[in-house]
């Protein structure tokens, strides 16, 4: 683990949260990692200076924690991941779970014949909030190589996240690759009907956005997880742990193609408030191919995305399904004065 001192916080607050970037990279990613902290340091990160945990299956080179390292002053921590949070549990037959990856390779599914992004994906949803390294945190902010963010935030978005008791955030939704998650629809709709006292189905939930039938079929929507800041105590609680310990009994991860972002978002249907999810309409990014860009003015006037780019009305996205549901999620300018005024840093 490499640390260095932090300057003072910039917003002083009693209840400062515990709060972290975490960054699940490979040494050949360096080059895309160095390009992703370098604008959450100029957007964001410069002005509030929370720390950094870069997670990787195998030990980060030296040269991997210096070029990141350099990049902020914020302290840097890094850590291996254990062979049992990626990498076949007992229970998975990895002859079959060969037979299924050609299987999907050979029907062109995305990142069907992937061994690695399987283990990722299970680890993204199981595991990366019980590494060790995340012990002492409260939230995080997920990054991700070659990503952009394009608008200067200029409050404490962990801070308003723990004192508005916010437990998800997300910018993009989409929906899934069905071939991906055959069955995953039908093992969560069993563990619904085995656990109806974790389920959110009261009018302030979000479970209706997920499906356009009834609760027949899963519709796919989802958040893309590659940006989420969320609560850790969320996914470390007893209802989440029971939730995913459900879905991987079944092997679904392995013999299917799960993706950590599906399953997220199931999670966060399923037994959040709308309330404790928010929408980050002014934090602009792009994952490719996909971006968020604020389309109000005052909001792009201190972004430099392209609003015509924005992915959010296509009929690709889930938003105008969000919208319907939750109609207030889209924050007015007076809305988010008033929410982030205790938490911006003062010109």
């Amino acid at each position: 683990m490499q640390s260095k001192t932090s300057r003072p916080a910039a917003v002083a607050h009693p209840n400062r949260v515990k709060a972290a970037f975490v960054i699940l990279a490979r040494n050949s990613d360096l080059s895309g990692i160095r390009k992703s902290i370098r604008e959450m340091e100029d957007r964001f990160n410069g002005k509030f200076n929370y720390p950094y945990v870069f997670l990787n299956e195998e030990t980060f080179t030296d040269e991997f924690k210096e070029k990141t390292s350099e990049l902020t002053n914020s302290p840097t921590h890094y850590g291996k991941i254990d062979k049992d949070m990626w990498g076949y549990p007992s229970h998975i037959n990895q002859t079959k779970a060969a037979e299924c990856r050609k299987d999907l390779q050979d029907r062109d599914v995305i990142y069907g014949g992937s061994e690695s992004y399987r283990h990722m994906c299970r680890f993204q949803s199981g595991f990366f909030f019980r590494h060790p390294l995340l012990d002492a945190y409260e939230y995080y902010w997920r990054v991700e190589p070659d990503v952009h963010y394009y608008c200067d935030i200029d409050y404490d978005v962990f801070q308003m996240m723990k004192d508005k008791q916010l437990k998800y955030g997300w910018t993009l939704s989409l929906t899934e690759y069905m071939a991906t998650i055959p069955t995953l629809w039908e093992t969560t709709k069993s563990f619904m009907a085995q656990n109806e006292d974790l389920i959110n189905r009261s009018k302030d939930g979000l479970l209706s956005w997920l499906t356009d039938d009834g609760f027949e079929t899963y519709n796919g929507c989802h958040f893309w997880s590659n940006f989420e800041i969320g609560s850790l105590d969320f996914f470390r609680s007893e209802r989440y742990l029971k939730f995913f310990d459900h879905l991987d009994a079944t092997g679904g991860f392995f013999y299917e193609r799960w993706g950590d972002a599906p399953v997220h978002s199931l999670a966060v249907a399923m037994m959040l408030k709308q309330s404790e999810v928010h929408f980050f309409n002014d934090i602009g990014y792009m994952h490719n191919p996909l971006q968020h860009c604020p389309t109000e003015p005052w909001i792009h006037k201190k972004c430099s995305c392209e609003q015509n780019d924005n992915f959010d009305w296509t009929g690709w996205s889930c938003l105008t399904r969000y919208s319907k549901l939750a109609k207030d999620f889209i924050w007015d300018e007076s809305t988010h004065a008033n929410m982030t005024k205790p938490y911006r840093i003062q010109a």
